[in-house]
């Protein structure tokens, strides 16, 4: 079955409060965005890559692909305003098999994860990244000052990759539309499919602060 990897970098990273975007940022001398995509190469060297960027990035991207794999055929496609809108943008490349969503800036995915979340989404049709919570949590009241006490083992924090048949999340996006989402799962689920867990790993965080970074 044919797999793909959508890498999304559509926003602009303001928290990073930083010049250059997160995506482009070095980490031990090696552009973000470049340590997530080969994670996925390690897992598959033929899988299909489609990288999600903002029109005004893509002249830097093609300077950092051609200094990293100048012989790599991967799709460019256009971010959009939200994170729904570009990963529409980046289903259109398509059309068949199996599809992962990332966050390009979660460089540090293990190539097990990878490949339980692909295992996962064959069976079952969708495999998504998630690992318990460590800390007490509690719900806030709306228009209240008050809280409530929550069991942390109902609830986990959501990762990525999120993979899926390829069909059915187009199906589920052209449903949903670009409605305020903030994954890919919860699209899915929208639209009626059933969202099956794969355990995630801790040191897969997100890089979106300049604590994050460090």
């Amino acid at each position: 079955m044919k797999r793909h990897a959508i890498i999304v970098a559509g926003g602009i990273g303001t928290r990073m409060k930083s010049d250059v975007p997160k995506q482009f940022l070095l980490v031990d001398g090696e552009p973000i965005i470049i340590r997530s995509i080969r994670k996925f190469l390690n897992f598959d060297k033929s899988i299909n890559i489609i990288v999600v960027l903002p029109e005004n990035h893509m002249k830097q991207w093609e300077a950092i692909k051609f200094q990293y794999f100048p012989d790599a055929d991967f799709k460019l496609a256009s971010g959009g305003l939200t994170r729904t809108a570009s990963v529409m943008s980046g289903l259109a490349f398509v059309d068949d098999g199996l599809v992962a969503i990332h966050d390009a800036v979660r460089p540090f995915v293990s190539v097990e994860t990878i490949s339980v979340s692909f295992k996962s989404a064959e069976t079952f049709g969708s495999g998504v990244s998630v690992v318990a919570l460590k800390d007490s949590i509690r719900e806030l009241v709306q228009d209240t000052s008050t809280s409530i006490a929550r069991d942390r083992s109902n609830y986990v924090l959501v990762q990525t990759p999120q993979t899926f048949n390829v069909k059915e999340l187009k199906d589920a996006y052209q449903k949903a539309g670009v409605g305020l989402f903030t994954d890919d799962a919860s699209v899915f689920e929208a639209a009626g499919y059933t969202v099956h867990l794969v355990d995630g790993t801790n040191d897969n965080i997100k890089i979106t602060t300049p604590e994050d970074l460090k």
